[in-house]
């Protein structure tokens, strides 16, 4: 018999709990003392790497220290009774550490690095890059990110969305539903398929006034430990 699938849709909100600090939670618009326009664009990138290097090594040793939480286990739990498929706004690798077999990653990985001229030729990696990390074609190695003012991979947009329309069930986990074209992602799943929202903020979230979705006010660890007991007692 076929597994219903559930559909959960991460954002920063389910890492922070793991010590990895969230844009949106930065003060004066610094993260980790850079401003993002300093080290999360292509301008950035062409003025100085070394400095836009520098910030995600710092962040590549963040993500490797932090432990998945509670909230990525219980997700990865849920795979014995469902089809479990996570789309991610976070670029770190909890989900897969936690146990989940089948992530989608819409704005890229810190664990892979990617050549400068060709796109597609990207790399697994998990120490510092500097200056002088070629790829195979000999150009320079960079961070495996969707930067601000880049285009998301519209191949992995559309597996998304082919996930999305065929779920049972949408959970939104940690994510402000502010980052276009990630937030259209909830708008493909069926109107008869439920929808829950785990945010501290959720209560001034409206995702879609025409469809019924139960919000839930909660971090994410309390909240997916609500939606687990629900959803482990219906198979």
């Amino acid at each position: 018999m076929k597994k219903p699938k559930i559909l959960f849709f991460t954002g920063a909100g389910i890492s922070a709990e793991s010590g990895i600090q969230t844009f949106r939670d930065s003060k004066d618009g610094l993260w980790e003392n850079y401003k993002i326009e300093e080290v999360c664009t292509p301008e950035a990138w062409k003025k100085n790497p070394a400095l836009v290097l520098d910030f995600y090594n710092q962040r590549r040793k963040n993500c490797k220290e932090a432990q998945p939480n509670l909230a990525h286990q219980l997700i990865a739990q849920l795979e014995k009774q469902y089809d479990v498929v996570v789309v991610t706004q976070n670029v770190d690798n909890l989900h897969e550490r936690a146990g989940s077999s089948k992530v989608i990653h819409l704005h890229g990985e810190l664990m892979k690095v990617r050549s400068t001229k060709d796109a597609k030729l990207i790399y697994d990696w998990e120490n510092d890059v500097v200056i002088g990390d070629l790829c195979e074609q000999q150009s320079q190695l960079r961070p495996h990110i969707v930067w601000f003012g880049e285009g998301l991979d519209n191949d992995l947009m559309d597996y998304a969305i082919k996930e999305a329309v065929t779920c049972a069930v949408c959970v939104v986990v940690g994510s402000s539903m502010l980052v276009h074209p990630a937030n259209s992602l909830p708008h493909y799943v069926p109107f008869a398929s439920q929808m829950v929202v785990i945010d501290p903020m959720a209560h001034e979230m409206n995702l879609d006034e025409d469809r019924s979705i139960y919000y839930l006010s909660e971090k994410a660890t309390v909240g997916m430990q609500m939606v687990y007991d629900s959803l482990s007692k219906l198979t």
